[in-house]
């Protein structure tokens, strides 16, 4: 039997699917504290139902990506190496917390989803200044110290995602043209959706034996989100950049700040 779809959720998703495919700002960083803070929905469960979204919905990105060749596939399995075994031991973490401490850990998922918004904005509105800075001071960085900040990146990307969702969007793509300055904007960004599949998979299952997946919820927002994609992806071209990502930075930063304070 299908889920019951919700028109709410479902344009909710669309909204957040339309943002996504304008920004390219993973939608973790939208629809998670839109679940919370509109709907109600315990973080938890936001949480949780956000991560298998976000690996469906990014699923198509990365094979448009692939085909398109603008996947470092060396990159994103420098993540995995970092992230998979840092999701794995967050989420153990988690259901050793949650047996009698569920306030708890909605507070803390709470106040990290809040932090990790608060940082995305900063990427977003800051990406070209901290790039220029890190250019400037630091430069090239050698091979073997590369891949070793790309895999602690990977690691960072891990806690946070499992955690709150966020994460693996603007901050996960910073600090990538910062480590491979060479590389183009598009095989980065590429690479860094690529990642957050399987990222966002092995999250989400975590979750989904946690007890935090709504599953009607999911298929709401898929409904949703999957057209929004398309036609954002569609028009992005047409809208300047430099109009769509204060807004939506300002709107990351005053969420994350109802959130973590």
């Amino acid at each position: 039997m299908l889920p019951d779809i919700n028109p709410l959720y479902s344009l909710s998703g669309f909204f957040v699917g339309l943002l996504v495919g304008l920004t390219g700002v993973g939608g973790g960083a939208l629809m998670t504290p839109l679940l919370v803070l509109l709907f109600g929905i315990q973080p938890t469960t936001a949480v949780g139902t956000d991560l298998l979204y976000a690996c469906i919905t990014k699923t198509g990105g990365t094979l448009v990506h692939g085909f398109g060749n603008t996947v470092d596939w060396k990159i994103t399995r420098r993540l995995a190496l970092g992230s998979v075994p840092a999701t794995a031991l967050t989420l153990l973490l988690l259901a050793y917390f949650k047996h009698g401490a569920d306030d708890g850990i909605s507070g803390l998922i709470t106040t990290v989803l809040g932090f990790a918004l608060i940082l995305t904005a900063i990427a977003l509105v800051f990406r070209k200044w901290i790039l220029d800075f890190f250019a400037t001071r630091v430069g090239e960085l050698e091979a073997g110290r590369t891949r070793g900040l790309t895999v602690a990146l990977g690691a960072v990307l891990g806690v946070l995602v499992s955690i709150s969702s966020v994460g693996a969007g603007a901050i996960g793509v910073t600090v990538l043209l910062i480590l491979y300055p060479r590389l183009p904007v598009a095989r980065i960004v590429g690479s860094d959706i690529a990642h957050a599949v399987p990222l966002t998979l092995i999250a989400g299952i975590g979750h989904w034996f946690l007890g935090s997946i709504d599953w009607s919820l999911l298929g709401s927002l898929l409904v949703g989100s999957l057209p929004g994609i398309a036609i954002g992806s569609y028009i992005a071209a047409r809208v300047p950049d430099r109009v769509l990502r204060p807004i939506l930075a300002s709107t990351l930063a005053v969420v994350g700040g109802r959130l973590a304070f």
